[in-house]
């Protein structure tokens, strides 16, 4: 009876760190905003808590990526320079470039 109940045990294990467990969750994804011809593109991204976005500038220029609300703030992103940040919290984040504040952008994080 022990050794069923060992065995039972052992193979839930295995099952669970094989990902199949009930509640398994999905590894961090890293997602890309290009940022180009004065636009952010995708101009609208959904991500999930824990993603990476990457936002990278391929304009002539600098850019910044600016939460309205101040939640992430890059700086200046040079031209064919990155700057990434880590999904925190659920919620709709609009952003903006500081130095050009027609482009929008929006972060969705669910």
């Amino acid at each position: 009876m022990r050794a069923l109940a060992a065995a039972a045990v052992i193979s839930l294990g295995c099952v669970w760190q094989a990902g199949w467990g009930i509640g398994a969750l999905a590894a961090p994804t890293t997602h890309t905003v290009v940022i180009a011809a004065m636009k952010f593109e995708p101009e609208s991204l959904t991500v999930k808590r824990g993603d990476t976005i990457v936002w990278i500038n391929k304009d002539f220029f600098p850019h910044t990526a600016t939460a309205q609300d101040r939640s992430f703030d890059s700086g200046d992103i040079g031209t064919n320079q990155s700057w990434k940040y880590v999904a925190k919290k659920d919620g709709t984040l609009p952003y903006i470039c500081t130095l050009h504040p027609t482009m929008k952008g929006m972060l969705i994080i669910k």
